[in-house]
């Protein structure tokens, strides 16, 4: 079972602050969050402690999760499309259901730059990567159109 992640404005929103409070929360370490890319996600258990609620602790058998980020430069925007949906497909086909992998997608337009979010299990992030790698380095025709710049 994975727990919730939530945004620093999910979290705002529920506790009836402003986001910069709430970022303040986690600069001074009142409140835990992992920090992906850019943003911010703070566990459920981390704005329970600080809310003083206590959650029941699941016995859960312990287990490792991985966090990876995957930057591809040169990448149009049909190209990142296709991309994305092929790493979502991956992400949500064949996996284990109970520990589903979760994956961002974001294009930077401007630079033509592409970064791929995975957490998940060990096991099914590297099948993903090793996916991601087959296609990147294969000579089938996703990522041979030049990009241009505007």
């Amino acid at each position: 079972m994975t727990e919730e992640m939530y945004s620093v404005e999910q979290v705002a929103d529920r506790l009836g602050l402003h986001v910069r409070t709430v970022r303040g929360y986690i600069r001074s370490g009142r409140l835990r969050a992992v920090r992906i890319g850019k943003q911010y996600r703070i566990a459920a258990s981390d704005l329970d402690a600080l809310t003083g609620q206590a959650r029941a602790a699941p016995s859960v058998a312990r287990q490792a999760e991985v966090s990876s980020i995957v930057q591809i430069e040169g990448v149009d925007r049909a190209a990142a499309d296709r991309l994305g949906t092929l790493v979502l497909t991956s992400a949500n086909t064949g996996h284990d259901q109970a520990n589903p992998l979760r994956v961002q997608t974001v294009y930077d337009e401007q630079r033509h730059r592409m970064k791929i979010i995975v957490l998940g299990d060990p096991a099914s992030s590297a099948e993903l990567l090793h996916l991601l790698d087959a296609v990147l380095n294969a000579d089938n025709g996703l990522l041979d159109r030049e990009v241009h710049d505007a």
